[in-house]
């Protein structure tokens, strides 16, 4: 169990003490899409679903799904967020829905849980906003992008 912190000595899970952390600025960008068939890409892009304006909706659940990530995933730390962006961008390549999350904080720890489940969380927004005439989407590619701040400093995908 070496190098993973949520595992005690004798390999129990457990919420990490951070106390001895230094309070930093942190961010963390997150990413992932919604493929749909081109019918259901139309309808959000012309604004005709019935449950009302799709990427709207999503985006206000990505902002919600970030502040409640600890109470969703058992060891995360519940941390003052200070900003959470999430931008949901029609792409007509997929067809579907391109996501980005960014959140901040200041904090003693970093707040990629929170980006993820910014993304996750608008990306089942979606689903459930077209799922009566799409049920085929996929969510996918789902991954952080960011990370910066704290001791191990910065992260950038590739």
């Amino acid at each position: 169990m070496a190098g993973l912190t949520h595992f005690d000595g004798k390999g129990d899970a457990h919420m990490v003490d951070v106390s001895d952390k230094a309070v930093t600025a942190r961010v963390a960008v997150a990413a992932g899409h919604v493929t749909m068939a081109q019918a259901t890409f139309d309808m959000i892009s012309d604004g005709t679903a019935k449950k009302g304006d799709v990427l709207s909706v999503a985006r206000l659940a990505g902002i919600m799904g970030a502040k409640k990530t600890p109470e969703l995933i058992p060891l995360c730390h519940p941390l003052p967020v200070t900003k959470v962006a999430v931008d949901l961008t029609l792409d007509p390549e997929l067809p579907g829905v391109q996501i980005e999350a960014t959140v901040k904080t200041t904090g003693q720890t970093g707040v990629e849980m929170e980006a993820l489940t910014a993304v996750s969380t608008a990306a089942l927004t979606v689903y459930d906003m077209v799922k009566a005439v799409d049920k085929a989407m996929e969510i996918g590619g789902i991954r952080v992008l960011l990370k910066d701040g704290g001791k191990s400093g910065r992260y950038e995908a590739t």
